[in-house]
């Protein structure tokens, strides 16, 4: 019985110690971090979109278009147009301050500059790898899979989130993180959910939805930069201004609002 009691208190201690505890200075300074992250993974895919939807509305581009790459070049964003073969660019778009609308385009054909040749060789061997079963990539129907790769300390961290073509569903969950090295080879991952959360931001009734929440694992007490990025690419097609994430872990919520790009914890969401 002793021996019993002895093993239960260990395990007891184990647990215990492995339960973080966050100050309020540490938890807002870690949803700060998040929030940059979050609108720097917005800021590359709103360039995505944009740009590969001027893409397709020119005849002779979007009859090429084979694929596209998207960096960050000191204070603005750009989206590099591959054809086909993936050999040449054949149209660039930059943004800035996240607009809708190009700053500068150039539809002449050119060879890729060495940034655009190591992220897409970078994203090929990336994706070469999802297959693995152990990284439990998946892609549910009706969806697909976006990547956003950026460079980091050497690096690479290549965001994968979920998307959508239905404007009425913001689609959280099934969103991952993997690192790389320059190489393209993974060396570390992380999943975000352990599923799809397929928000919807209208009713059967037509009523539209003024608050979205979902919740987090214990072992991922944080709202994650892809829950960021994932509600500012599709709250503008809906009535919602804000979301938020119950964190059990910390015992409250995580509310982030687009129009005000706030992010703050609270006992109860709004």
């Amino acid at each position: 019985m002793k021996q019993i009691s002895l093993i239960f208190i260990f395990i007891s201690s184990l647990f215990l110690a492995q339960e973080v505890k966050y100050t309020d200075f540490e938890i807002q300074k870690k949803l700060d971090s998040i929030k940059t992250e979050g609108n720097l993974l917005f800021s590359l895919e709103n360039s995505s979109w944009q740009a590969t939807d001027l893409a397709r509305e020119n005849k002779k581009i979007g009859e090429n278009l084979g694929g596209y790459l998207t960096y960050k070049s000191n204070d603005t964003v750009k989206t590099a147009i591959l054809n086909k073969g993936q050999n040449l660019i054949i149209a660039e778009y930059s943004f800035k301050n996240n607009s809708k609308k190009p700053v500068k385009e150039n539809l002449s054909q050119r060879n890729l500059n060495p940034v655009e040749s190591a992220l897409k060789n970078i994203r090929a061997k990336v994706i070469s790898q999802l297959s693995d079963p152990k990284y439990e990539v998946g892609v549910p129907e009706g969806y697909n899979l976006n990547i956003i790769t950026i460079p980091f300390n050497g690096n690479y961290k290549n965001y994968i989130i979920a998307g959508s073509s239905d404007s009425n569903v913001i689609p959280f969950g099934n969103d991952y993180l993997f690192v790389s090295d320059k190489e393209g080879n993974i060396i570390s991952n992380k999943k975000f959910h352990s599923r799809l959360i397929p928000t919807a931001t209208s009713m059967q009734d037509g009523s539209t939805v003024t608050m979205s929440s979902h919740s987090h694992l214990r072992t991922n007490p944080f709202i994650s930069a892809t829950d960021i990025c994932t509600f500012r690419l599709y709250a503008p097609f809906s009535k919602l201004e804000e979301f938020s994430v119950y964190s059990p872990a910390l015992g409250g919520y995580m509310i982030y609002n687009y129009k005000k790009d706030s992010l703050v914890k609270a006992k109860d969401p709004k």
